[in-house]
């Protein structure tokens, strides 16, 4: 499976999404603000439980910064809900079920576990300037510790 990986510099593919509230939203409408996207496998496990809260307990110190957080997972918007509400995460969760936004992005591919390739989600972070332009891409990204290496990456202080 051929997989591209985007870099700093290239346009970031426009997405239209629902939200776990069943919302519409666009990377375009976010332009002229700076986007941090983070695809994650599966809500309500505890890898990207612990991501979302990190996310969640660092957004204002990234808000401050002029950083809206999106969160994309090929889950149905219902479990997105379970997820958001069980978690009280303050940001929208994409559903991106046929994961083509996650394919775009080259967040849809080959991966091991255990000794065994399958494939799926790759945890992966980019950082979408005011211009729509990918500024940073993370593929294989931990899910712990990973929002305290994007602020140093992004020079934002810790707090």
């Amino acid at each position: 499976m051929l997989m591209t990986h985007l870099t700093s510099g290239t346009p970031a593919p426009d997405f239209s999404l629902y939200d776990a509230e069943n919302k519409l939203h666009t990377l375009s409408q976010f332009k002229g603000q700076k986007v941090i996207l983070y695809f994650y496998p599966k809500a309500s496990t505890p890898g990207c439980t612990t991501q979302a809260c990190d996310f969640r307990d660092n957004i204002a110190s990234l808000a401050s910064h002029g950083y809206q957080i999106l969160g994309i997972s090929p889950d149905a918007p219902a479990a997105l809900e379970k997820f958001r509400t069980e978690n009280d995460l303050n940001f929208p969760l994409l559903s991106d079920e046929d994961h083509s936004v996650a394919e775009a992005y080259g967040a849809w591919g080959e991966k091991k576990n255990y000794g065994k390739t399958y494939v799926g989600l790759i945890r992966s972070t980019f950082v979408i300037d005011e211009n729509s332009d990918i500024e940073l891409a993370q593929y294989n990204v931990r899910a712990k510790g990973h929002v305290s290496k994007l602020r140093k990456d992004l020079a934002i202080d810790p707090r």
